[in-house]
C-alpha cells in the first residue's frame, strides 16, 4: 500500500532552494574575480599538472576582464548567503531539525554501509530513515563549509579592518587559498549531490519540492475466521 509520508518542512526547503542559485551565483561570480590573479594550479616546481585555469576556459565562457562587476555581484550576494545561512542554522535548532542532521556516533560506519550500497557491494536496503550516516556527514560538513567560506571571504576582503581574522586564517595568502580550496570543495559536492538525487530519482526530488514523498507500506495480512468446530449438539453420530 502506497502512503504520502511528510518529510522536509516549508522552511528547509526554502532555505535549499534559495541557497542553491546564490551559492552557484557567487562561485561564477568569483571565477570573474580570480581571473586577474590565477596563480593556483596542481604540480611542484615548474611542472604544472593542472592550471586553474586555462586562458581558453575564460575566453570560452567570456570571463575576462570583468573584476569590478565580478566584485559587484560576489560582495552583494555574500550577504544573501550569509543572512540565508544563518536563518537556516537557526531553525534547524529552533525546529529540532538538528536531530536528524547532525552525525552520531553509528554515522562514520553507516556511512561506509552507503558507499558500499552505492557502488552495488552491499544488497541489504539501507536503513529508513530521513538522511543516513552518509547525508549527515556531507550536509553537516557543507554548513561547516559556508561558514568558513563567509570568514575566509571576510578576511580577504577586509584585511585591514579585520586584520585579527586574516591573522587567525595564516595570512592574506592562506586564507585566500583556503577560500579558493573551499570552493572547489563546494563545485565537487554539487556533482556529487546531483548525481545522488538523480539516482535516487523522482520521488526523492519531490520531497524537496512538495515536502512529501510517496512509501510503499507493506499490508497487514487479513485475520481469518478459522471454522467453529461442531458442538456437542450438532456433532454427527457415526
Amino acid at each position: 500500500m502506497k502512503v504520502v509520508v511528510e518529510k522536509h518542512p516549508l522552511a528547509i526547503r526554502w532555505f535549499h532552494w534559495l541557497n542553491f542559485p546564490v551559492l552557484a551565483l557567487m562561485i561564477w561570480s568569483g571565477l570573474w574575480i580570480y581571473w586577474a590573479n590565477d596563480v593556483y594550479r596542481l604540480g611542484w616546481g615548474r611542472t604544472t599538472l593542472l592550471k586553474f585555469f586555462p586562458q581558453s576556459f575564460y575566453a570560452a565562457f567570456h570571463m575576462d576582464h570583468k573584476l569590478a562587476q565580478g566584485m559587484s555581484w560576489h560582495f552583494v550576494l555574500m550577504w544573501v548567503f550569509a543572512l540565508n545561512g544563518l536563518l537556516y542554522v537557526l531553525y534547524t535548532a529552533l525546529s529540532g531539525e538538528w536531530r536528524y542532521l547532525l552525525p552520531t556516533r553509528r554515522s562514520f560506519r553507516e556511512a561506509w554501509q552507503v558507499v558500499l550500497h552505492d557502488v552495488g557491494l552491499r544488497k541489504e536496503p539501507l536503513p529508513p530513515r530521513k538522511f543516513n550516516g552518509a547525508q549527515q556527514l556531507a550536509y553537516t560538513t557543507v554548513i561547516l563549509m559556508g561558514a568558513g567560506s563567509l570568514l575566509t571571504g571576510l578576511a580577504i576582503y577586509k584585511p585591514t579592518q579585520l586584520g585579527w581574522l586574516t591573522t587567525a586564517l595564516g595570512g592574506y595568502e592562506w586564507a585566500r587559498a583556503e577560500h579558493f580550496a573551499l570552493t572547489i570543495g563546494y563545485v565537487l559536492f554539487f556533482l556529487v549531490h546531483i548525481a545522488q538525487v538523480v539516482r535516487a530519482g523522482w520521488n526523492n526530488f519531490r520531497a524537496m519540492v512538495a515536502g512529501f514523498e510517496i512509501q510503499d507500506v507493506p499490508t497487514a495480512p487479513t485475520e481469518t475466521t478459522a471454522p467453529a468446530a461442531p458442538s456437542a449438539a450438532t456433532a454427527v453420530r457415526p
